[in-house]
């Protein structure tokens, strides 16, 4: 037997019939002959169907084009543009937001202990940074944590859902730190489902969504229960339209899950504390178990529109409530004004678990050892901010403040001008990081992009990177009602290059219009 392994290592079986012995490199007599090429073991019949089946559109077939294009423009291959603008997701320090120095004082302090004696730290970023050190396994950042996070980072969430919720208790062994939003999310996803045939859990999700929904759902093999947004009331939720879909889909599976993105992404909406009373009545009613996606709870814009926590809402409508719906928020360092993405901070409170589900799940996040450190040492500075009293507090504010005040003129400038275009229409961008325009297509280029065998959305998305180097998210790629078609965009580039994207976008619309009309 080790001869036939020695065989293989050294280039292949012999053939049946061939000398024994090997024969010297550099031999007249040696004869090269091509290594055996079996069949991988490995091939798009044989993977996991689940995983081919996820599909990602904020990273897909858009983005990759975009990266060819870059390289070409690196190479010197001339295009109509000098630059491809990235706007396709909401990475807010690549669109060239600055750090809250807050945040980052307390996580280079984390990093490195050795800072701590600096006269260049403020105090209560060290005071914060030594609490965390000291829960840490050696004083370091870089030991595992337990598998919920830093009980004193934990400690401090529970303390800001309080404070936020108006004094409404939150309990540190309810929350688990994340790597970012979508980990806590996939995870509940992953414990809620079950069953085969009609038996399959359904998630209802809202369409448009995020596509972290939608490649969830295919990889753990649920089925995925889409209920509308009504576009024409400004992306607003309707319970009739949630009753219609479950009623529908349990025709062919078993929904229990009901996903609710407040503010709205790709949309921008903003839940009245009125419809959030309906969705939790409705979720009670159909014993449905709520995920409530709140990542961007600091970005509000509209005046007349404020932010409601699920928690808080269902606390507020009573006990009957409170002590009955199955309840998951999640948080993130990576929106809001910090826009930490690279960090992969985040957290998750989850209300009403059954104790042995509880327990099921700290199993499930165990396998993970812990989230980042570093990410959780981040998400302790979101939730445990600087307090007036302290030295930092006047320019944390003034930073926060900077931040989302000047989102909050993008989304102004994005909404007029979308809205002054011909074939574009935009709803008010109430929160979130995007504008989400409907846009008006042409028969003659849906038939091209039929040609093409591509989405309309898709071919209109290409033609417009291709052309101005603008890289924006076909609509399709979050869902929307047949026979519409979108894009979705960030609005986190600088003032100045956004009012440029925005009039590269308004060049090309009127341009494809006179072409394929």
């Amino acid at each position: 037997m080790r001869g036939v392994v020695r065989s293989v290592l050294f280039g292949g079986l012999r053939r049946a019939g061939g000398s024994g012995a090997p024969r010297r490199a550099g031999s007249s007599s040696v004869v090269a002959e091509a290594p055996a090429v079996r069949n991988r073991i490995l091939t798009l019949q044989s993977m996991n169907p689940q995983v081919r089946a996820v599909e990602y559109a904020v990273r897909g077939p858009i983005v990759i084009k975009a990266g060819e294009i870059e390289r070409e423009l690196q190479r010197g291959i001339k295009k109509p543009f000098d630059e491809v603008i990235k706007a396709n997701i909401g990475d807010a320090h690549a669109m060239g937001q600055q750090p809250i120095t807050f945040l980052r004082q307390v996580v280079a302090l984390c990093t490195y202990p050795d800072l701590l004696d600096s006269p260049r730290f403020p105090a209560d970023a060290k005071s914060r940074a030594s609490r965390i050190l000291q829960s840490c396994g050696g004083y370091s950042l870089g030991s595992y944590s337990t598998s919920q996070g830093v009980a004193c980072i934990r400690e401090d969430v529970a303390r800001y859902i309080e404070k936020r919720d108006g004094g409404i208790p939150a309990d540190p062994d309810n929350i688990c730190l994340t790597t970012g939003a979508s980990e806590g999310i996939a995870s509940i996803l992953k414990i809620l489902v079950s069953g085969e045939g009609k038996s399959r859990t359904g998630v209802m999700i809202p369409i448009p969504q995020y596509p972290l929904y939608s490649a969830a759902i295919s990889e753990f093999d649920a089925v995925q229960v889409n209920y509308y947004l009504d576009e024409d009331n400004c992306w607003a939720l309707d319970v009739n339209e949630l009753r219609r879909s479950l009623y529908q889909a349990r025709e062919y599976c078993n929904p229990k899950v009901l996903c609710i993105i407040n503010p709205g992404n790709p949309t921008g909406q903003v839940q009245s504390k009125h419809c959030i009373e309906e969705v939790i009545h409705f979720a009670w009613e159909e014993g449905l178990f709520l995920l409530a996606d709140e990542v961007y709870q600091d970005n509000i814009y509209s005046d007349n529109c404020h932010f409601h926590s699920f928690k808080k809402v269902l606390f507020e409508m009573g006990p009957e409530y409170s002590s009955n719906v199955e309840l998951a928020s999640f948080h993130s360092t990576s929106k809001g004004y910090m826009g930490e993405c690279g960090y992969r901070g985040g957290y998750m409170e989850v209300l009403n678990l059954h104790p042995d589900i509880q327990a099921q799940l700290m199993k499930m996040l165990s396998v993970r050892l812990c989230p980042p450190v570093s990410g959780q040492a981040a998400m302790d500075v979101v939730v445990n901010p600087p307090q007036p009293s302290e030295e930092s507090y006047e320019q944390f504010i003034r930073e926060k403040e900077a931040v989302l005040g000047n989102l909050a003129q993008k989304a102004r400038v994005t909404e007029e001008l979308f809205n002054q275009v011909s074939g574009l229409q935009c709803n008010p961008l109430q929160g979130a990081m995007y504008a989400f325009p409907r846009i008006f297509i042409p028969p003659r280029a849906v038939e091209k992009a039929k040609e093409l065998q591509m989405e309309p959305d898709m071919f209109y998305c290409m033609q417009l990177l291709e052309q101005m180097g603008i890289c924006v998210v076909p609509g399709s790629g979050f869902g929307q009602r047949e026979g519409t078609y979108h894009f979705r965009m960030t609005i986190l580039p600088p003032l100045e290059k956004l009012k440029l994207l925005l009039q590269k976008v308004k060049e090309f619309h009127v341009r494809f219009l006179d072409e394929f009309s």
